[in-house]
């Protein structure tokens, strides 16, 4: 792809997301941009694949970077709706309809370059099956984008929001629930979440906090105002890294990578010619 066209595209991408919907992706989106210039081929766009990706909020701009996309998700209706979102976009998306644990049938092994699954590992019955299937179909060398609900930070609403039996719930229970009437299933903490992409194969390379402040934010007071937007932007983007306010985060992005083993460079030539 070429910078002009990459130009175009983000502005395409900021247009579509503003104020207070901006602030909230915008890390999330400056490491993808991070871990794709790391990991794509030389010779051509990078392989993705989206699990649980619904209509396309990520599928759609990736692939008007240039990579081919693959979606897969089991509501058929939210396929539909990514179809016609490609298609308004002009770019083609793959839909394939099934879990995440169906990933090895339905794909093959080492099947992408990245493979995203965000705001899936809650609701799964089985996280360390679901992240096995990630591990099967990421080649080596290739890395996985993983966004879950944290832990701490429900916690930290929960105590704000002047409900204090929810918030020392959540902060004990194991699955971060603060009862019967939590619509989240589970929640991780950055030892959790690090500890299943582990059990599953994977290096874990990078772990971001998203969302720190933008949720405790007036969406009014963003929409309205670029500056404060531009300024939440980056001081969320300071703290994602931050090893004590990341923690505190809604959402934990963390990127794993699958290690190609030695002198094999999982089918993407070496820069400078080395093995990375």
């Amino acid at each position: 792809m070429s910078d002009v066209r990459g130009v175009a595209v983000s502005g395409r991408q900021q247009k579509r997301a503003r104020g207070g919907s901006r602030v909230r992706s915008a890390v999330l989106w400056d490491a993808l941009r991070g871990v794709l210039d790391r990991i794509a081929p030389e010779h051509g766009p990078g392989e993705v694949v989206d699990v649980g990706g619904g209509t396309g909020g990520f599928a759609v701009p990736l692939a008007e970077l240039g990579h081919r996309v693959t979606v897969v998700d089991a509501n058929p209706d939210a396929l539909a709706a990514l179809e016609r979102r490609a298609a308004e976009s002009g770019v083609r998306v793959r839909a394939v309809q099934g879990d995440a644990v169906d990933l090895p049938d339905l794909l093959g092994p080492d099947a992408a370059d990245l493979v995203l699954c965000h705001s899936v590992l809650e609701y799964v019955d089985d996280p360390g099956a679901a992240m096995a299937a990630l591990t099967s179909t990421v080649r080596p060398g290739g890395s996985v984008s993983v966004l879950v609900a944290g832990q701490v930070a429900a916690v930290l609403h929960r105590a704000l929001a002047g409900h204090f039996d929810d918030a020392r719930r959540v902060l004990t229970d194991p699955a971060g629930r603060w009862g019967d009437g939590d619509r989240m299933p589970r929640r991780f903490t950055r030892e959790t979440l690090s500890e299943l992409v582990r059990g599953a194969g994977l290096r874990v390379a990078e772990l971001h906090g998203v969302r720190i402040f933008a949720d405790l934010v007036p969406s009014g007071m963003l929409d309205g105002d670029a500056g404060s937007a531009e300024a939440l932007i980056a001081l969320e983007s300071a703290a994602a890294v931050h090893p004590v306010l990341r923690d505190l985060a809604t959402q934990l992005h963390l990127v794993a990578d699958r290690v190609a083993p030695s002198g094999d460079l999982g089918g993407r030539p070496s820069r400078g010619g080395a093995a990375e």
